[in-house]
């Protein structure tokens, strides 16, 4: 198939880089600017798939018929980014995000209907120059779930991305894919982040622990408002099992002064436990503890 990447940050290079060396066609949406440094292809350094270059070609905006686009810009660069990729040349597309957080599936398929399969993806994977990319975590991990008529398209989209060397799997239920992914991430993501160190110093500290503890159930407590039945225990398990080192994006975004994604990954969880009667106080507190003028507008 022919896939488009929609963003060359940490996921989009490693997704990119890989389907492209795996031999299919790929092409890299970079906003004017990114693409003038674009060097032309992807250097990935990768504790799975190894070290490798492979050359990707780039477009400032989706110019081509493509069977696949994966949209990987951050949750805050959503809207500048849909403007390079117009619904009417990505119409026969399967739309596929990978973005962190629940809200923009409903938006994209407003710009882009029925083709949108929502995913999410576990890795930490970075971005560290024009077309450089590093993936440091001991895993990787994708998960799709399609809406039942695209199901057969799904599974041709896993299987390419299997023999790339990235696992994926199509799963049923689609606020089980995505709440599962931010059960996990809200607590890792706003404990770190909060204090400023990786997963490891953070379960370390008593206070600390038991807030994003108690945060993960409140998360999965929201989940189950929009149907998805989240073991609060075995996500629980997941993150006191996570590498001692490991970090989030929002925690280098914070470190590195740009915008964190502090609206979709807590900001998601806050909001529909207000309208729902879902008490969120942990999630609040470790939300405070990132501060900052993202966090009071929360």
């Amino acid at each position: 198939m022919r896939h488009a990447v929609l963003g060359a940050g940490g996921v989009g290079l490693l997704v990119g880089g890989a389907l492209a060396l795996a031999g299919h066609p790929v092409l890299l949406i970079l906003r004017p600017e990114a693409r003038d440094s674009y060097p032309g292809d992807i250097h990935v350094k990768s504790a799975l798939l190894g070290e490798f270059d492979v050359d990707v070609p780039a477009s400032s905006r989706l110019d081509r018929k493509v069977d696949v686009l994966w949209v990987t810009v951050k949750a805050t660069q959503l809207e500048d980014a849909l403007a390079l990729a117009a619904p009417a040349v990505a119409r026969h597309a399967a739309v596929v995000p990978l973005l962190n957080g629940i809200d923009h599936v409903s938006r994209l398929r407003e710009v882009y209907g029925d083709r949108v399969i929502p995913g999410a993806i576990r890795v930490e994977s970075e971005r560290v120059g024009p077309g450089h990319v590093v993936q440091v975590s001991p895993f990787i991990s994708t998960e799709l779930a399609p809406p039942a008529p695209l199901r057969a398209l799904a599974a041709a989209i896993a299987d390419e991305m299997q023999g790339a060397g990235l696992p994926c799997t199509v799963r049923q239920g689609e606020a089980e894919v995505m709440w599962g992914k931010l059960a996990l991430l809200a607590p890792f993501a706003l404990g770190t982040s909060g204090l400023g160190q990786p997963i490891g110093p953070a379960r370390e500290d008593p206070e600390v622990r038991a807030l994003m503890l108690e945060s993960l159930r409140e998360v999965c407590a929201v989940a189950a408002t929009e149907g998805a039945q989240l073991d609060p225990q075995l996500f629980s398990q997941a993150l006191v099992d996570l590498p001692d080192e490991m970090r989030t994006s929002m925690q280098k975004d914070l470190d590195g002064g740009r915008q964190p994604e502090l609206d979709a990954i807590a900001g998601a969880v806050l909001r529909r436990g207000r309208e729902r009667g879902v008490p969120t106080p942990a999630t609040e507190e470790l939300v405070r503890r990132v501060g900052g003028s993202h966090a009071q507008n929360l």
